[in-house]
């Protein structure tokens, strides 16, 4: 779940700074414009954001394969395109900008702790185990069943400014 906001964002980013509406990378056009701002956010939640294939498709409204094309003719593209050269690195860069003001923590203990202050709740008879990763740091939050979507959504909501990667254990 993560996983797709953040990918959200870079494709918010992407958006922004070409120039185009929120939302428009997943529309069934194929205009040079939205072409080369999905191929940039797809490769960028690739590679940099080291995001699931699966998800980067699901939020382009693509199928999956697409995703190998935007990493496969990415270096082609930077060498020999002038236009995909110029919105990459003006995307890239604000990506970086923004990605560089995103805590982390360094010890799981302190990631517990805050979550805990932030209304995660755990369970005493938990069935599920949910990681949570924040660069070196994992701590584990311990919840039920009916209750992990809760859980994973206030997770979301208080590492909104956190590098942060939740599994389901």
């Amino acid at each position: 779940m993560n996983q797709e906001l953040n990918f959200k964002e870079i494709c918010d980013l992407t958006t922004n700074v070409v120039g185009l509406p929120v939302g428009s990378l997943a529309y069934r056009n194929r205009s040079k414009n939205l072409q080369t701002a999905r191929a940039i956010a797809g490769y960028i939640g690739l590679i940099e954001g080291n995001i699931n294939r699966n998800i980067i498709a699901l939020v382009l409204n693509r199928d999956r394969t697409a995703t190998y094309h935007y990493e496969r003719t990415h270096k082609k593209k930077l060498n020999k395109c002038d236009v995909y050269r110029n919105i990459f690195t003006k995307v890239f860069k604000k990506y970086k900008d923004l990605d560089c003001k995103k805590n982390m923590f360094t010890k799981g203990k302190h990631m517990k702790n805050y979550l805990l202050q932030q209304k995660v709740h755990e369970s005493r008879n938990s069935d599920i185990k949910l990681e949570v990763v924040s660069g070196q740091a994992k701590c584990f939050v311990y919840t039920t069943y009916f209750d992990y979507l809760n859980q994973i959504e206030n997770i979301n909501i208080a590492m909104k400014n956190h590098h942060c990667k939740i599994n389901i254990i």
